[in-house]
């Protein structure tokens, strides 16, 4: 087995950022060629090395040798292998081998990326905040989630770090970061080959190639593309919808120029261009809105009636156009220098994001919203140096890193014939007239430019053999400079005024409201700290505790903001940072002659001014925006188990128990079962009960002590694999059956917990069978959802409390075949 580590946690001599082999599904040892993050050119391969039995990996980084057991940080590990033979090619697969990932996404733009439920609040996308997890390919920051959607290319090795981040590297994160590591450059020729294909018309193929041009330079080319049909039947428009369609190439190149000096080229694109995305009818969840404004009822005003009312027979009749062209590529250029008693290490970088949507917002097959887009722009330059030394008794990493980004979004939003009886009130003449609002089109200008820079450091002082301390520091710089502008006119093309107008004019601005901010600025420093100390009583096990000072960095309102009597509140328009603070305690143990691994960690990391949506009493009846929250607290236990008895079996489990909770979260946006209703007044003050029609809904709600969303109480992942040597066809190799499952508790899928958008936990599992031989030929047959489970990746409230609930159901049981071979 061949696997390629980026040892991106800043190249230290003494703490290569790898865990163990316990984080994901156990492999046949090998030797195994990794790529440090600070090599010594000309060769800046590093050699890993796994017993064949006991599962020990060291790495040699810089004259010294570490078991990845003896470094104080909790990071899974999954190799090229476990990729392959999991059918893990994207995040959202990745997650099931990790009960710690989260991943949610109804299309490439709305996605978050979250580690022990932190990172991004579920289902809000704002370009002008930043996401609390790092997704770093080839120590290159990538500062939209988007990239996650795609397919990994010509990957080697992914490393997911839990807990804060940016004393060591790139930019300051606050949940955890993954980190995603290419395949390099061969000065040996090799190459690898897979084709897979399955049911639903999966066609999925991989290939790369590497070897030398010359003495001193070597190139690698990878390409891979999928193919799939979707899992939902539109019977409006006769297709099937949430299909995938990704290609993507990649190349580098490296170039030994001095035994002390070496340079990495690489360059990639991504293209995704399936039928998608679309969230399909789930339930209906009674509102206080009045009956004759609820979903059953609108909808029977209109002769309208889903085609099912039952998710999982996957069909829908959304009468929109579905789209999600999404494109990502850049390139980065490498440089490593061997420098007095360490190495000198450069890494610039250019990279751009083109995201084509179109979507279907009312989620239904009616003329309600006929179009809704927010097709964006976003390229990004990034510049880090670092430089990694020390000697016996002290290691150390100083660098500086500058990130540039400049986004402009151009957003359409146009109401259709059925959009005024939908959303006017039955008792207004209005509603009768579809002319009030069909054609009704808010087309949305929004930019921002935003600069990062930082100054970081990491000190490792081995006080004796057995203590070490390693504190940390950085300061960050943020700059954020953002505008939104929103102009409304109707199908006559006039101007929707902010306020005033005719009572037509209001009706069209309860609908979609109009309003302008530019050069709005945030602009703030911050100061990040954190210490590690590492005793290890023995030569197997390592004990740990970790504290960290971070932030999340504020930002700016780039959906808008509620406007009140004709004012834009551009006071709202800024969002402070969040503060964190975590502690950690952690084990790292081998026994039974390391053919045992098993590592535990205990967290707590508590969150004052949470970015969320909020409300509140001056504007909340407008418009809900995006602010701070009071105090989120997430603690838990995570543990990591793997054997290897012997050569011919492996098992391991992973496992984790999270409390995610709004500790104080007074003011945030209602469920749907406590939205819609009337505003309390001093001569009708109360306040209806959950559901009931016609009642007076809160203007607040205070969630303090409730759930955050997209993450379970208990998570799992377990698997083996069994394999039996044989002879087929002449050729010696093994047979093997392998099983891999993840388990998950119920969670909630909206930021306000309702009783309509808990999410029942669900068990997947999935099995292998194939035949390997030791010169790279690997044919193997593979189902996914052995059981067929039923489940929801995420459910989600629509527009206008009208009760609907639409959600993305999980891909069914899928099965198929895959035929690789490296040479």
């Amino acid at each position: 087995m061949t696997l390629t580590l980026a040892i991106l946690l800043a190249g230290q001599a003494s703490v290569p950022p790898v865990q163990n082999a316990a984080a994901a599904p156990a492999t046949p040892a090998q030797t195994i060629e990794v790529q440090g993050a600070e090599p010594a050119p000309p060769a800046p391969e590093e050699t890993l090395q796994r017993s064949s039995i006991t599962g020990d990996i060291v790495v040699t980084a810089r004259r010294r040798a570490e078991s990845v057991q003896n470094v104080p940080i909790p990071i899974s590990v999954v190799g090229v292998k476990e990729l392959d033979s999991t059918g893990s090619f994207n995040v959202a697969r990745l997650q099931q081998l990790q009960p710690t990932l989260q991943f949610y996404s109804t299309n490439p733009r709305n996605s978050s990326v979250n580690i022990r439920g932190l990172g991004a609040p579920l289902g809000l996308t704002n370009d002008g905040i930043d996401q609390g997890v790092g997704v770093y390919i080839d120590q290159v920051y990538l500062s939209r989630v988007a990239v996650a959607t795609l397919d990994f290319l010509d990957v080697a090795q992914i490393e997911t770090l839990r807990g804060p981040q940016g004393t060591l590297y790139g930019k300051n994160t606050v949940a955890g970061a993954i980190n995603i590591t290419s395949k390099a450059p061969s000065f040996t020729f090799d190459g690898r080959a897979e084709v897979s294909l399955g049911n639903l018309d999966f066609k999925q193929a991989k290939a790369s190639v590497s070897g030398p041009l010359t003495d001193d330079i070597a190139i690698r080319l990878g390409l891979t593309t999928t193919d799939r049909r979707g899992t939902v039947y539109n019977v409006a428009t006769r297709q099937y919808v949430n299909s995938q369609d990704n290609i993507g190439l990649r190349t580098a190149i490296l170039w030994n120029a001095s035994p002390d000096l070496s340079f990495t080229l690489s360059g990639d694109y991504s293209r995704q261009n399936p039928v998608c995305c679309a969230q399909i009818f789930v339930r209906n969840g009674t509102t206080q809105r009045p009956l004759n404004r609820q979903f059953d009822l609108l909808a029977r005003a209109l002769n309208y009636e889903p085609p099912s009312r039952n998710a999982f027979d996957r069909l829908t009749d959304l009468d929109a156009q579905l789209n999600a062209r999404n494109i990502l590529g850049g390139l980065s250029l490498r440089g490593e220098y061997k420098l007095g008693s360490g190495t000198l290490t450069s890494v610039s970088a250019f990279r751009f994001w083109d995201w084509l949507p179109a979507n279907d917002r009312d989620f239904t097959g009616l003329p309600i919203t006929t179009l809704s887009q927010n097709p964006t722009h976003q390229s990004q330059y990034t510049q880090e140096f670092r430089y990694a030394g020390g000697g016996t008794k002290l290691d150390y990493v100083l660098g500086l890193f500058g990130f540039y980004q400049d986004i402009h979004t151009t957003g359409t939003q146009r109401q259709g014939s059925a959009a005024s009886r939908w959303l006017i009130n039955p008792s207004s003449a209005l509603a009768n007239d579809p002319s009030v609002l069909d054609g009704l089109t808010a087309s949305n200008d929004i930019r921002l430019k935003n600069f990062s820079g930082a100054v970081f450091g990491k000190l490792n002082w081995k006080l004796d053999d057995r203590f070490t301390l390693s504190p940390g520091v950085r300061l960050n710089y943020d700059d954020k400079v953002g505008s939104y502008v929103s102009i409304v006119r109707d199908s006559a093309g006039n101007l929707v005024p902010y306020t005033g107008g005719t009572a037509r004019q209001a009706a069209q601005r309860d609908a979609i409201q109009p309003q302008s901010f530019s050069d709005e600025a945030y602009r703030a420093w911050n100061v990040t700290y954190d210490l590690t100390g590492s005793y290890k009583p023995g030569r197997d096990v390592l004990l740990y505790a970790t504290y960290a000072h971070t932030f999340k960095s504020g930002g700016l309102n780039l959906n808008g903001v509620p406007v009140v009597n004709g004012v834009v509140q551009t006071q709202l328009a800024q969002i402070a940072p969040e503060k964190v603070d975590h502690f950690e305690l952690g084990a790292k143990t081998q026994f039974w002659d390391r053919k045992a691994t098993l590592n535990v960690t205990g967290y707590w990391t508590s969150i004052r001014d949470y970015q969320a949506v909020v409300n509140n009493s001056s504007t909340s009846t407008l418009r809900g925006y995006l602010a701070n929250a009071g105090k989120v607290r997430v603690r838990g236990i995570e543990a990591d188990f793997s054997v290897r008895p012997s050569e011919r079996f492996t098992f391991y489990t992973n496992g984790a128990f999270s409390d995610a909770r709004y500790l104080d979260f007074k003011n945030a946006p209602c469920p749907p079962e406590l939205s819609g209703g009337g505003t309390p007044t001093a001569a009708n003050p109360t306040i209806g009960a959950p559901g009931q029609p016609g009642t007076n809904s809160p203007i607040v709600c205070d969630i303090s002590g409730q759930w955050l969303p997209g993450i379970s109480k208990f998570a799992f992942s377990y698997g083996g694999e069994y394999n039996l040597p044989t002879k087929v066809l002449g050729q010696d190799g093994e047979v093997y059956l392998g099983v891999d499952a993840s388990s998950r508790t119920k969670f909630s899928s909206n930021a306000s917990r309702s009783i309509y958008t808990d999410i029942a936990g669900y068990t997947l599992t999935n099995a292998r069978a194939g035949f390997r031989t030791d010169a790279g030929l690997n044919v193997f047959g593979w189902v996914r959802n052995v059981f067929d489970t039923h489940y929801y990746e995420v459910l989600a409230t629509t527009p206008g409390n009208t009760g609907l609930i639409a959600g993305n159901v999980g891909d069914p049981r899928t099965y198929g075949i895959t035929l690789s071979k490296s040479f």
